[in-house]
């Protein structure tokens, strides 16, 4: 019995389902209709293994009807694999680099005496985000095999100098909203939400003497998950980069 004939519409339309339900994994979040654990781990998922598909039905498509395609199949079935490409390529992506780092989602480059928030506190609560205290052994181990590089930056500028360089820099990152910026106690409280699922990490700057100069040190929490995909030692690495320029 021959097999059904099919179309390059077929690939294309299993294409367009896998950048709905991307699009919809945070989109569906953000308005409430699910908790984004369905959103990150359900749907982007399920939008990889039907861009699979459909870049294989193209595959076939061609291999089969290759002698009958016009310009018009062709450039659907065309579309279809790039999509599908791309759309297999990112949930990959993330799975990788999840499965590559610690399932950890607080940074600091003083892991023996982290800053302490203060001003954050209390949205934190409500929003019952990770908790800032449980700071583990282990969580210190994990975070110097990963991130060797996360260390805090000692400058010759006096303390009132090294803060105002230090909230400078704070004020020009880009997503940055500082919270808050208390010049007496050296610290600077900031908040910077994700582009596509809105998750809010916080940061906390503290400026302190040392020596004859002083210290900077940065720590960066996410709010909700437990894998940070290494996004809080990229903002402090990000950060550090713009105050030495800042300092020179």
């Amino acid at each position: 019995m021959p097999l059904p004939r099919i179309g390059p519409a077929a690939p294309l339309a299993l294409s367009c389902v896998a950048l709905a339900l991307l699009a919809l994994a945070p989109l569906g979040a953000r308005l409430g209709w699910w908790q984004y654990p369905f959103g990150l781990y359900r749907l982007i998922p399920a939008s990889g293994f039907v861009a699979v598909a459909a870049v294989i039905l193209a595959v076939v498509v061609l291999a089969r009807e290759r002698s009958r395609l016009r310009l018009r199949g062709l450039v659907m079935l065309s579309v279809a694999v790039v999509i599908g490409a791309v759309l297999v390529y990112m949930p990959w992506h993330y799975a990788r680099v999840r499965n590559s780092l610690p399932r950890i989602h607080d940074i600091s480059t003083d892991l023996a005496n982290p800053p302490a928030f203060s001003a954050l506190l209390t949205v934190r609560a409500a929003e019952r985000a990770n908790s800032v205290d449980d700071r583990s052994a282990q969580l210190a181990q994990q975070q110097k095999a990963s991130y060797p590089d996360v260390e805090p930056l000692v400058t010759a500028l006096p303390v009132a100098k090294a803060f105002d360089a230090a909230l400078r820099a704070a004020q020009a990152m880009p997503g940055w909203s500082i919270v808050a910026a208390d010049a007496n106690s050296g610290r600077i409280e900031a908040s910077e939400q994700s582009r596509w699922f809105r998750f809010t990490d916080d940061v906390v700057i503290r400026v302190a003497g040392d020596g004859d100069g002083s210290r900077i040190d940065v720590r960066s929490v996410s709010r909700q998950g437990r894998s940070d995909y290494g996004v809080n030692a990229a903002r402090i690495r990000a950060y550090m980069d713009a105050l030495r320029k800042r300092i020179g």
